[in-house]
């Protein structure tokens, strides 16, 4: 492995001798404990990524800034120096649908709500197995990318998907209201393809975490309230009394056309 240090900057970039079988994406780490951005790093280059890393929030900025066109995403911690995680999460939120996954040591619930509500495509816990920390890049990753890895129980893969004043466009990822784009998240995009893709069947929040997020057991149900209630604010005329997103008491959710 070699190793590139930028001692003023303190920033890292890694390269792995692994190549995945497809382009080699790169992965932004930000987190002020270095232990625990070598381990990361470690798993994610094993794993065929490309890594670039920060120890504070000011040079992650940067870093951003210096690499937007080819970053693919941002594993990201909620407390750091200078610029803290859910500032920087919303300031990268503002440019753009770049994926994040959230890291903290908080356990408390209000932490974790405020990332996702800011935009986090994803949040773990600290302390994490640096495994599964790799299997949610993965799942974002796969998420974020090709719409041919996407598909649906009822319609063909890449198909328009259109419900009241809404249209979604898989593989553009392009959702537009009323003719006016809506800026979607990963994840909002995807649930919302899903939920419109199965119109009138109920779902429960671990049913969507399995299918949306790809987890096969969910640790956090909040996330998909959180993502649901997101979405009611951008599609529905009125989130109160929403016409297209229902809850369905004690069940789930299902999406009416």
């Amino acid at each position: 492995m070699r190793v590139a240090r930028a001692e003023e900057t303190n920033t890292l970039v890694s390269m792995s001798s692994v190549r995945p079988s497809g382009p080699m994406q790169t992965v932004l780490v930000v987190d002020d404990e270095e232990i625990v951005r070598d381990v990361v790093v470690r798993y994610l280059e094993r794993d065929g990524y490309r890594t670039i890393q920060a120890g504070d929030g000011a040079t992650a900025r940067a870093l951003i800034e210096d690499h937007e066109h080819s970053l693919a995403l941002v594993v990201l911690d909620l407390m750091l120096p200078e610029i803290n995680g859910l500032e920087l999460c919303s300031w990268i939120r503002s440019r753009g649908d770049l994926p994040v996954i959230m890291l903290t040591a908080r356990s408390e619930e209000t932490d974790r709500i405020v990332g996702l509500e800011i935009g986090a495509d994803d949040y773990l816990g600290k302390p994490f197995s640096p495994r599964e920390l790799s299997a949610r890049v993965r799942s974002v990753l796969r998420r974020a990318g090709t719409a041919s890895e996407r598909g649906s129980d009822h319609d063909p893969v890449g198909s328009l998907v259109e419900f009241g004043d809404i249209s979604l466009n898989p593989v553009s990822r392009e959702a537009l209201r009323d003719g006016r784009p809506i800026k979607l998240t990963a994840r909002e995009f995807d649930l919302l393809e899903f939920l419109a893709r199965n119109p009138g069947e109920v779902f429960s929040r671990d049913q969507l975490m399995a299918r949306v997020w790809g987890y096969d057991a969910a640790f956090d149900t909040g996330t998909v309230s959180v993502h649901v209630r997101r979405l009611r604010e951008k599609i529905e005329s009125d989130p109160s009394k929403p016409k297209h997103l229902q809850t369905v008491w004690g069940l789930g959710y299902r999406l009416d056309p």
